[in-house]
């Protein structure tokens, strides 16, 4: 800690995050200094037996969000690694607890903490067999998923997967509202044991998912939350062992169960339903983990404003030259998994699409889907637009993961059943003269 009091908080964040920019101007505001650790600037130094951060920071706040990562593991160590050497909110064995489902669920129900019943097996057949056994619609998801992605609602007749691409999935019992009432769920957000702010989450129409990712509108529920559910709350949070979270709920004949403890909630939804924003309230928790101090009064200034703008702290882009980017072909052989098995096709690369498309045949195949919801998608060979559905889909290119919301089409007219659109070739460099079939015919234009 510097001289005059003044702690640096290090944020640990490798994507653009408005959280994580509300987080970082906070500190600034509560007058300390933040550092927002990235890609471009962040070092661990060992030498002589000695172990060196840059920036130098006094405490690290996690913000990683290891649930949209390709590489989770690594960047789980990357916070580990930094958690030996600064104190650290949300520290990284909470925050595995938290973001699997299965072991959140573990750990709630043996707190004596409600969740809906749950199954997880690693054998398809034991899976289905309880679906088939329940006799009732279920929710089937992955492990570790973010934003409703991994999620559908499934029957007594469908066939699931104990795995959907190299993710664990199990199967949940469904907890519905009542016929007369919108599908909800509430989120609490807790922050150091307190509760800043609550609001309900209405499922856009045609869907179930009341995630705000994909259209669900918010209401604010400060007032009328129950104490004991704003009590749950907190609890699962400690249970777990986060500093700060996210925690979902949703009621069943005046009974809360507790879905999910999300480490690294989104939280502009809270804002726009209550007007309060955690972004201070992380902030203050982290200056304070360091031995700084902060104005109470100012705390409550800040939490009315969510200030998103590019934080003077973000470190300047690493130059184009200098970043090692994978390069990949204009046709590549990549694995696409649905929620009953995966395959290897060979996929064409298009920098014009804005979303990954798969053929209606494929998709049927390895069972995407449930739909999510129609999009409306322009031929580069046509000028009238059509209408397409979209599911969720991952595809593994070359040693990374990507979950992304295809559209289905007809491509049997085609010579690929996957065209892979800007969702996943933003993180790649595209070779057109790499073919893995050099002798193969163009596609029409898309």
């Amino acid at each position: 800690m510097n001289d005059d009091s003044t702690v640096t908080v290090g944020v640990l964040s490798l994507h653009n995050s408005k959280e994580t920019k509300a987080i970082c101007n906070a500190i600034e505001a509560l007058g300390h200094d933040p550092e927002w650790l990235r890609r471009e600037n962040l070092v661990v130094d060992i030498s002589d037996g000695r172990v060196r951060l840059e920036p130098a920071v006094d405490v690290v706040i996690n913000r990683l969000l290891l649930s949209k990562s390709g590489v989770p593991c690594e960047e789980l160590g990357l916070a580990n690694t930094l958690a030996h050497v600064r104190p650290m909110l949300n520290e990284p064995a909470d925050t595995l607890r938290a973001l699997h489902k299965v072991t959140t669920a573990v750990i709630l129900s043996r707190a004596g903490i409600r969740v809906p019943d749950a199954l997880l097996a690693l054998d398809s057949e034991r899976l289905n067999r309880a679906l088939a056994e329940g006799g009732e619609e279920a929710v089937y998801k992955t492990a570790i998923g973010t934003n409703g992605g991994g999620t559908w609602k499934v029957g007594p007749n469908d066939q699931v997967n104990a795995r959907v691409g190299n993710r664990y999935a199990f199967l949940q019992s469904l907890i519905e509202s009542p016929e007369d009432e919108h599908t909800r769920d509430l989120r609490v957000y807790v922050v150091d044991d307190a509760v800043v702010g609550s609001m309900f989450r209405y499922a856009p129409e045609n869907d179930w998912r009341t995630n705000v990712a994909l259209g669900g509108r918010v209401e604010d529920a400060t007032g009328v939350t129950p104490e004991a559910v704003l009590e749950t709350a907190i609890e699962a949070t400690a249970a777990v062992g986060l500093d700060f979270a996210g925690v979902d709920l949703v009621e069943d004949d005046g009974e809360w169960s507790v879905l999910e403890v999300n480490p690294t909630a989104g939280f502009r939804g809270l804002f726009e339903a209550t007007g309060r924003s955690p972004a201070p309230h992380i902030a203050r928790l982290g200056i304070e983990r360091a031995g700084g101090r902060v104005d109470a009064d100012r705390i409550d200034s800040l939490a009315t404003v969510f200030d998103d703008s590019t934080p003077t702290c973000k470190p300047e882009a690493i130059r184009p030259d200098a970043r090692e980017t994978q390069t990949i072909g204009y046709i590549e052989e990549v694995m696409v998994s649905g929620t009953s098995g995966s395959k290897t096709v060979r996929a064409k690369s298009d920098t014009g699409a804005t979303r990954t498309s798969i053929d209606t045949a494929l998709a049927a195949d390895i069972g995407a889907g449930p739909i999510k919801s129609i999009t409306k998608v322009r031929s580069g060979s046509r000028k009238a637009s059509k209408s397409r559905p979209v599911v969720d889909l991952v595809v593994a290119v070359g040693g990374s993961r990507h979950t992304v919301t295809a559209s289905v089409e007809d491509r049997s007219h085609m010579t690929y059943p996957l065209l892979l659109g800007r969702d996943i070739l933003r993180n790649y460099q595209v070779d057109v003269s790499r073919q893995v079939d050099a002798e193969a015919e163009d596609d029409e234009e898309e």
